[in-house]
């Protein structure tokens, strides 16, 4: 398992890049990608947890705050690799 915490710009990267393709790229990997901010935790590859998940990182960004972001599996470091790519 792999953790990694990250400061992610909600309004700059979800406007050049939609949910979705967050979504489609965390689910290229078989490992699980979740993020996970204070309690709340969703699946990367989930379009609805996403999309509730929003709100939860436009908070910690408005703060200041990072995310975690955790993957989990065989591609691991490769699907890591890709969530710190599509934020960069």
């Amino acid at each position: 398992m792999i953790r990694k915490q990250m400061a992610i710009d909600i309004t700059a990267d979800l406007d050049r890049r939609p949910i979705a393709k967050l979504v489609q790229e965390a689910s290229r990997y078989e490992s699980s990608v979740c993020f996970e901010y204070k309690d709340k935790k969703v699946n990367a590859k989930s379009i609805m947890g996403m999309m509730t998940f929003i709100s939860i990182m436009n908070r910690a960004t408005a703060a200041g705050e990072q995310i975690d972001v955790i993957v989990d599996g065989k591609d691991e470091k490769n699907a890591m690799e890709a969530m710190e790519s599509f934020f960069a």
